[in-house]
C-alpha cells in the first residue's frame, strides 16, 4: 500500500514539474519572440529618418506628409505594450504608405538610387517584421492555451503565470487607403 502511494505521489510530482517546465519554456520563448519583434521594429524606426531626408530634398513642400511620418515613428518608438505597439505600428505603416504614394508623384525621386535602396531595405524589414510577429503570436497562442488547459491551469495559477497579449495590427489600419493630396507644383 505504501509503495502505491509513493508511486502516485512521484507521478504527480513529475507531472507538476513537467507542466511547470513547459510553462517556463513557453514564457521564455514568448519573451525571446517579443525581443525579435522589437529588434525588427527598431530597424524600421532607424531607417525612417534616412528615408525622410531623401524625400525631403525632392518634396520639401509636402511638409505635412513628412511630419506625419515623423510623428507616427515617435509614437511607435514610445509604445511599450504589444497592443499599444500594434496600434502605433499600424499608424506608422499607413504614414509610410502615404510617403511612398507621395514619391510616386516625383519621378526624379524614384530615380534616386539611395531612395530605391531605402525602399528596398524597408520592404525587407517589413517582411522580417511580419515573420517575427507571426512567430511571436504563435508562441503566445501556445503559452495562453497551456495556461488555460486542464490540469496545467492549476499549476499556472499557483505559480502566477499570466497570459500575454497578441501583437495584432488592427485590420482597419492595414486595409485603409492612405490619404494623400498632391499640390500642383511647377517643375
Amino acid at each position: 500500500m505504501g509503495w502505491i502511494l509513493l508511486g502516485t505521489v512521484a507521478v504527480l510530482v513529475l507531472l507538476v514539474v513537467g507542466i511547470y517546465n513547459s510553462l517556463v519554456r513557453l514564457k521564455v520563448q514568448s519573451e525571446s519572440a517579443w525581443a525579435d519583434v522589437d529588434v525588427q521594429l527598431k530597424r524600421r524606426h532607424d531607417l525612417i529618418p534616412n528615408l525622410i531626408e531623401t524625400v525631403k530634398g525632392y518634396a520639401s513642400h509636402e511638409k505635412q506628409t513628412l511630419e506625419d511620418v515623423i510623428t507616427a515613428r515617435n509614437r511607435a518608438m514610445s509604445a511599450t505594450t504589444p497592443s499599444s505597439k500594434a496600434e502605433a505600428e499600424g499608424i506608422l505603416a499607413q504614414s509610410l504608405k502615404s510617403l511612398f504614394a507621395l514619391a510616386e508623384a516625383y519621378p526624379q525621386l524614384r530615380a534616386v538610387e539611395s531612395f530605391t535602396q531605402l525602399q528596398g531595405s524597408l520592404n525587407q524589414i517589413e517582411e522580417a517584421i511580419q515573420n517575427a510577429r507571426r512567430y511571436y503570436n504563435a508562441v503566445v497562442r501556445d503559452l495562453n492555451t497551456k495556461i488555460q488547459e486542464f490540469p496545467s491551469n492549476f499549476i499556472a495559477n499557483f505559480f502566477s503565470f499570466k497570459t500575454r497579449e497578441f501583437f495584432e495590427i488592427a485590420e482597419a489600419a492595414e486595409r485603409a487607403v492612405p490619404k494623400v493630396s498632391f499640390e500642383q507644383v511647377s517643375r
